[in-house]
């Protein structure tokens, strides 16, 4: 899946309110509340921190507490959570001095924004999810409608980022046509604004859910549209044009359109090298070295890549780019017969996607599962026609929380059953493994046995008997056939058969026989093809590994696959599927 772009997420931010003070007009307290937002989308932190020392000068406990607030979230841009975390605590000190108002509800929601912005930066959905409820919350007792489509726009970029697609274009559109029924009471540039940002956000959410249904081409259609709508709106707005053309450049690249998609990232590879924006440009040459590495320019591919390596490190942004750019070069090496840097590259892409997909998961766990307890049937609503549906929608709850309680009883004695038969049928699978180990040692040794008693004949060589019974009926010596089942054995102590190459040819090279003797000697003492055979080996290395190594377990089912010789996923999931008859994930789940 190309790198999906989410960080309008940062351009997702408020413009506040004031009240007047002698330190601080209250026109320029909007001034510099303009100026730092424009500091953080144009990826400018420090200049932004600079504006906030300003507005720190005033003694007005809410210009205090939005200046607070927004270091809070520039800080943990800055990679600085300590500093972050600090100035929150300010943050709320100076709220709890404002008298109790609208304007104290209004402030107080737009620090829930700031602080869901720092858990969405540190990957922590579920905290962020939680203070984005409690922000629609306090701006529902205002009847604050802009602030509460902010807040769901965020919570429509929270789902995309942990796989609800579904969910996030469902509540985009819901926000979309609210703007259209409510232009009035926005600005025109407000209004152009938020437009912009929706287009581009359903662009992310259906390039995100073809992602994950490649077979519907029809999706990235939608996502191409919309990107284009979001351009169109973006005339006043640099940042947002150049997030959707970038993704719009993600989806000439799923189409196959390499020149369009070309241009689009030099150019805002150049943008963000001219603008300092380091993320921008991290994104940009991530892009590019993927865009050449599908064209096989494998070396114009490393450039890039090894550009966003250095970036990551410098500007301590290990994230999704980082490790799909290892994946990537270890594709690049293994491909240029470099066993090296293939192996220290890969090595890198497992650990990052290990300690990534290990936190997504959680994540999107918990966010799940608050989405399906909490209460958000008010963030769902327009407030403006929320009391004239009050009486429906009450009925319609209390429907729904009945479906939902029986839904829920119904899925935990589901789950309870699944889990007691997946159990019961993993503990065999593990016997028969450990009885198939015990008995393959038992041969061995029989083998061993046999090889010592028994006098050995010397025979012509395979290919000359080849030759004297051609188109007679195929006969080896059992002395023969155990010199055969010898090295055979040989080979798997050596674990040659994780070898991609570890075919039927390859094998009868190694041992020094032929094809035709080799697949019949298989197929006599093991009672199958040589491919089965070969499945079976690596199958059983796998279980082994999930029952042994807990590490193992953790990896994906393609980084798997590749591990034991599998040329893709699909055909190993198969295989094991075949010979436990659960999937690898169940499997390692279950352990």
């Amino acid at each position: 899946m190309r790198l999906i772009i989410s960080f309008l997420f940062f351009l997702i931010l408020n413009t506040g309110v004031a009240q007047s003070n002698k330190g601080l007009s209250e026109q320029k307290y909007l001034e510099l509340q303009d100026k730092i937002r424009f500091s953080i989308n144009g990826g400018n932190y420090d200049q932004g921190l600079t504006f906030v020392k300003e507005l720190l000068k005033s003694n007005n406990e809410e210009y205090l507490t939005f200046a607070h607030g927004a270091a809070s979230y520039l800080h943990q841009l800055k990679g600085d959570t300590v500093k972050s975390d600090q100035s929150y605590e300010e943050a709320l000190l100076h709220l709890k001095k404002i008298p109790e108002s609208n304007k104290k509800v209004k402030i107080h929601s737009y620090l829930c924004n700031y602080r869901g912005l720092v858990y969405w930066k540190r990957h922590n959905y579920s905290q962020a999810l939680s203070v984005y409820q409690e922000g629609i919350k306090l701006s529902s007792k205002i009847n604050d409608v802009i602030q509460i489509l902010k807040f769901k726009a965020n919570m429509a970029l929270l789902n995309e980022s942990v796989g609800n697609f579904q969910l996030s274009i469902k509540i985009l559109k819901q926000n979309d046509a609210f703007l259209d029924k409510n232009e009035s009471i926005y600005e025109k540039d407000q209004f152009q604004n938020a437009k912009s940002n929706t287009y581009t956000n359903l662009g992310n959410s259906y390039e995100g859910y073809y992602g994950k249904n490649r077979d519907k081409i029809n999706l990235l259609d939608s996502a191409e549209y919309f990107y284009k709508k979001a351009i169109s709106y973006s005339d006043k707005f640099e940042d947002n044009k150049i997030t959707s053309k970038l993704s719009l450049g993600n989806i000439y690249l799923f189409k196959k359109d390499y020149s369009n998609a070309e241009k689009i990232y030099y150019d805002i590879s150049f943008y963000s090298k001219q603008t300092n924006n380091a993320f921008l440009y991290q994104i940009a040459n991530f892009n590019l070295g993927d865009l050449y590495f599908t064209l096989k320019k494998y070396d114009r591919a490393l450039i890039f890549l090894k550009k966003v390596d250095s970036l990551s490190i410098k500007n301590k942004t290990i994230d999704n780019s980082y490790f799909k750019s290892n994946y990537i070069q270890a594709k690049i090496y293994s491909i240029k017969n470099e066993p090296e840097l293939a192996y220290k590259h890969s090595k890198l892409y497992l650990d990052s996607y290990e300690k990534y997909e290990g936190n997504l998961r959680e994540e999107a766990l918990e966010v799940n599962y608050k989405l399906g307890t909490a209460d958000l049937s008010e963030e769902m609503l327009d407030v403006q026609e929320k009391y004239k549906y009050e009486v429906f929608w009450n009925k319609a709850l209390k429907v729904f929380y009945v479906i939902l309680v029986i839904g829920i009883v119904f899925f935990l004695i589901k789950s309870i059953r699944d889990k007691n038969k997946a159990h019961k049928k993993m503990n065999a699978l593990i016997e028969e493994f450990k009885a198939n180990l015990e008995k393959k040692e038992i041969e061995n040794v029989e083998i061993d046995k046999a090889e010592i008693e028994k006098v050995i004949i010397e025979e012509p060589e395979l290919d000359e008997i080849q030759l004297k019974k051609e188109n007679a009926n195929l006969s080896i010596d059992e002395a023969k056939e155990n010199k055969i089942v010898e090295k055979l054995l040989a080979l798997e102590e050596k674990l040659e058969y994780l070898n991609a190459d570890f075919t039927l040819s390859y094998v009868a090279k190694k041992i020094k026989t032929n094809t035709t003797y080799l697949s019949y000697v298989v197929n006599k003492r093991f009672g199958k093809s040589f491919g089965e055979y070969s499945n079976e080996l690596k199958i059983n290395y796998v279980i082994n590994q999930m029952i042994t190594n807990h590490l193992y377990r953790k990896y994906s089912t393609q980084a798997i696959a590749e591990s034991v010789g599998f040329k893709n996923a699909v055909s190993f999931a198969k295989s094991f599927r075949k010979r436990t008859g659960v999937s690898p994930a169940q499997f390692a789940s279950n352990i």
